[in-house]
């Protein structure tokens, strides 16, 4: 087989590149592991999860209000920045390492008198901001309350010791002074030396012959030792009446939204008393409420641009500079079901519960319950692909409305490069897809330290094409019915709902209850 075709002129024309090949994932990391047996608290379970736009730090929050922060290890222990690294001469086949950080407490369980209602100390989000002066920033964010956070290392201050002699120390807190003959005849012998003159007498010479010139008192000095800090630097209250379930950093490095199931609010991160309602999609009469905001999101490089999903299914991008209030969108993206197949749990299982843009803002990513969609943002015919996740589960939607699990909301994100993406299942399971048009790579994997362990051998396969330009593709990724690869009937109690791509490599953190395992291929 030849690289390429000679055209007449006798030039070679390179053929056209295929798909990457599938990865091969492997363990790196756990943090929090559990042993066999053992229960796990509630307030352990992370909710979130988020790398920084380096990849050097990682980010998580709990139901407990709890924030713990993650830094890399391994481009550290080589003395420099991966760009450093990339310049010597020895390869880097080193995986990412992370170590704990730090932890604080973000948020505490609120209770609102004026609705009787209690909010919760849940970290539904955490966004990481801009850093500067060596410090890190994030916001984090529970139903109500969203608080800007600033993380830095401060070096540790004692207190200095005094010029005087331990040894020769009288009492508890009584000044231990030298007699003034020796402070003026010889200025600085010990300080410590026992005089037998009375009280009055010793208060009459200390302060007649200036002794208190050589005394000298505690002062406060910085040491070489460090320590981190957490200190919350704004508090942004009182602005959602419905929970908040997105926030997102623009691009100018001084505003971002929050959403809730109605409105979006934009803010200025120096000014926490009040914020901008941008999108307001409350009807005058409740009644006639037919769908919500499920999350929202900037373009990553457009500060006017920001994309937000529905209940519905469907998915508007909007312009800032178009209106103050965007009630109308610059465009829609949506895919209409055909008449035939509606039931039931069409409008249920049709809402996103999140949207992601890729690195380059080309390209959005979706997820509702049983599918990933992937949208071109120049093209709002239809996704360009469609990844099926939960169609095995089709048959089981009854009782998935039953115990509540089809209202679960799974994450998903994009590699940093586009060529992929992932989200989560039940059985601690993930799925990894190649998003190239050709690609058939379709990967489930375990959170566990044997990833491959369920690895489904049944290629992913495009079934229809639109054009020879855009290609449009349904792949069906090992499906199967409501067991797994091994046999096992799939535990709806046990879910992966919150993962992250790291922004340069093929690295993933996800989230199993309490536990955050790491992989990288």
């Amino acid at each position: 087989m030849t690289g390429g075709d000679k055209d007449g002129d006798g030039d070679v024309t390179a053929a056209p590149a295929g798909p990457p090949s599938p990865l091969e994932w492997k363990f790196s990391q756990v943090f929090g592991e559990r042993t066999a047996g053992e229960e796990v608290q509630e307030v352990d379970i992370i909710s979130a999860i988020e790398f920084d736009k380096s990849g050097d730090h990682l980010a998580t929050g709990d139901r407990g209000g709890r924030v713990v922060l993650f830094e890399r290890t391994d481009t550290k222990e080589h003395g420099g920045s991966r760009k450093d690294l990339e310049k010597t001469d020895y390869p880097s086949n080193r995986h990412p390492e992370f170590r704990y950080k730090t932890e604080f407490q973000s948020h505490e369980p609120e209770f609102d008198y004026l609705k009787s209602l209690e909010i919760e100390e849940k970290i539904n989000k955490i966004k990481w901001c801009q850093t500067a002066n060596g410090a890190l920033f994030l916001l984090s964010t529970n139903d109500k309350t969203i608080k800007f956070w600033k993380v830095q290392e401060k070096k540790a201050k004692k207190i200095a010791d005094m010029n005087m002699n331990p040894l020769k120390a009288v009492g508890n807190g009584s000044i231990a002074s030298s007699s003034v003959s020796s402070i003026n005849k010889s200025s600085h012998t010990a300080n410590g030396e026992k005089t037998d003159k009375s009280c009055t007498s010793l208060n009459k010479d200390f302060y007649s012959s200036g002794a208190i010139q050589s005394l000298r008192l505690p002062v406060v000095v910085t040491c070489n030792e460090t320590s981190l800090a957490a200190r919350c630097r704004r508090v942004y209250a009182h602005a959602h009446d419905y929970h908040i379930n997105s926030i997102s950093n623009n691009s100018d490095g001084e505003t971002f939204i929050s959403a809730d199931d109605l409105r979006v609010n934009l803010w200025n991160l120096e000014i926490s008393n009040q914020s901008f309602n941008i999108v307001d999609v409350k009807p005058a009469n409740m009644e006639d409420l037919t769908e919500v905001i499920t999350s929202a999101e900037f373009h990553p490089t457009h500060c006017n641009t920001l994309a937000y999903s529905s209940s519905k299914g469907s998915i508007r991008l909007i312009d800032l500079r178009q209106s103050a209030l965007c009630d109308r969108h610059s465009k829609l993206f949506e895919e209409h079901e055909s008449p035939g197949s509606r039931s039931f749990f069409t409008e249920i299982i049709a809402s996103i519960s999140d949207i992601k843009f890729g690195r380059d803002g080309r390209y959005l990513l979706s997820r509702d319950y049983m599918t990933l969609k992937l949208w071109d943002i120049n093209m709002d015919s239809g996704p360009v692909s469609t990844f099926q996740v939960h169609e095995h589960l089709r048959p089981k939607l009854c009782d998935l409305y039953e115990n509540d699990s089809i209202f679960d909301k799974f994450e998903c994100c994009l590699s940093g490069n586009g060529q992929r993406v992932a989200t989560g299942s039940y059985s601690n399971l993930f799925r990894v897809f190649g998003s190239v048009p050709t690609s058939t790579e379709a990967t489930t994997l375990e959170a566990s330290k044997n990833p491959m362990r369920r690895q489904v051998q049944t290629p992913s396969r495009p079934s229809r094409s639109l054009s020879s330009s855009i290609t449009r593709v349904v792949r069906r990724g090992g499906e199967s019915t409501g067991n797994d690869t091994n046999g096992n009937s799939f535990d709806f109690s046990t879910k992966l709902l919150h993962l992250a791509w790291h922004p340069t490599e093929n690295s993933i953190a996800c989230a199993a209850a309490n536990s955050l395992y790491m992989y990288y291929a």
